[in-house]
């Protein structure tokens, strides 16, 4: 195969947070332990074949995308897949029952289908394409969940995932809380949630550029002054939203969330007209540019040299018409964590762009954003002890 091995673009995965294992050097113990060389770790949930699980549309599918998998370059830059090293077989062995959506149900029994787990910031962000597959058959209505905020989740819900399944939704629900929208606001008072609302229009305003009409859920927290939530329910309706209602169902069940269901119910009867962002054959530097400007609020996107040279890489190789995947904070609608509220204006920088040849996406990084995610100062460890004499674990939540 003439493999280079100074080149394997593939990382190893770990399912949890670990900061260090973000650069590594292996190789280190001589020949017999493999080359010296730079390798890197992402988390599980940021990984392709993540990604490869929630997409895939059945078993031929799945195998088929193991196959295209890039894991490095030959002596003449050309790229070795997983099926040059006749490997795919065996991965497809090993995922062959976790392919199949887990049924569940709620406490009030209704059946979920719960299935894969793909970060929304550092990856697609949606459950499985298979999952919503079997779900349409076997319901009257589904509702699907998208990771994060609109700007996140939900784009890739529908430029990615929608393309996949060949599925268009009928409506949209965009969650929202008062606390969240103070937040956005810069204050804990009224003129904060006011000013916090900017941030919620632009995700009402992310669905209907998709041609899909929203309907906002604001979760309703005790303590919440409910002059407040009927605030945000009539900003949201002016601002273009189909309707909003609150929400209860957390603390009530289902009764709490039947305004919502009935305000969802009646936006899904409206004729959609689901149309994605960008179509295939635009350059990948113009789709992304487009999430920025359309999505994001920003003004453009500036490519580092090393992402300028691996989009160029991944389009000379024939695969500029796939989608993008923006791995970005989602704690701002910029790649600023600390910008709140809807900025406008902004440049996004592109670290990186990764090649994700079997998830079928290119993976363009913003900012900061890191893959393998590392704990916070304070971690859940400090708050989680053991008593020694009743064996009882304290502090889990």
């Amino acid at each position: 195969l003439e493999i280079d091995a100074r080149t394997a673009l593939w990382p190893r995965a770990l399912d949890m947070e670990d900061r260090p294992l973000r650069q590594i050097v292996t190789g280190l113990g001589g020949r017999a332990d493999g080359p010296l060389r730079q390798g890197s770790f992402v988390i599980t949930a940021a990984s392709e074949v993540m990604a490869i699980l929630a997409l895939a549309k059945d078993r031929p599918d799945l195998l088929a995308r193991l196959g295209r998998i890039v894991v490095g370059r030959r002596r003449d830059g050309t790229f070795v897949t997983a099926s040059d090293l006749d490997v795919h077989g065996a991965m497809a062995a090993l995922l062959k029952d976790a392919l199949l959506p887990n049924l569940v149900q709620t406490a009030e029994g209704t059946p979920v289908l719960m299935h894969a787990g793909p970060f929304g910031n550092i990856a697609h962000g949606n459950s499985s394409v298979l999952a919503d597959l079997a779900a349409v058959r076997l319901a009257d209505a589904v509702v699907t969940e998208a990771g994060f905020a609109a700007d996140l989740g939900a784009e890739k819900f529908f430029n990615i995932k929608c393309r996949v399944s060949g599925l268009k939704p009928h409506a949209a629900v965009i969650v929202a809380t008062v606390r969240a929208l103070k937040h956005h606001g810069g204050g804990a008072d009224r003129k904060a949630l006011v000013r916090g609302m900017a941030n919620l229009v632009r995700m009402i305003q992310i669905g209907k550029r998709h041609g899909v009409p929203g309907v906002v859920a604001v979760n309703v927290f005790p303590g919440d002054d409910p002059a407040e939530v009927a605030l945000v329910c009539r900003s949201a309706r002016r601002a273009g939203a189909a309707d909003a209602a609150p929400c209860t169902a957390y603390s009530e069940g289902g009764p709490g969330g039947a305004e919502l269901a009935k305000a969802v119910i009646e936006a899904a009867r409206r004729k959609s007209a689901f149309r994605f962002l960008y179509p295939d054959k635009m350059p990948a530097e113009r789709k992304m540019e487009r999430i920025v400007r359309d999505i994001y609020g920003g003004k453009g996107i500036a490519l580092s040299p090393l992402a300028r040279r691996n989009l160029a890489d991944a389009v000379r190789s024939g695969y500029g018409g796939l989608p993008i995947c923006m791995a970005k904070t989602h704690l701002s609608l910029s790649h600023d964590r600390e910008a709140r509220g809807a900025p406008r204006g902004f440049i996004v920088p592109i670290s990186d762009v990764r090649l994700s040849a079997g998830a079928g996406f290119l993976y363009a990084l913003a900012g900061d954003i890191q893959t393998m995610p590392g704990l916070p100062s304070v971690p859940a460890t400090a708050r989680i002890a053991l008593d020694p004499a009743t064996g009882e674990v304290r502090g889990l939540r």
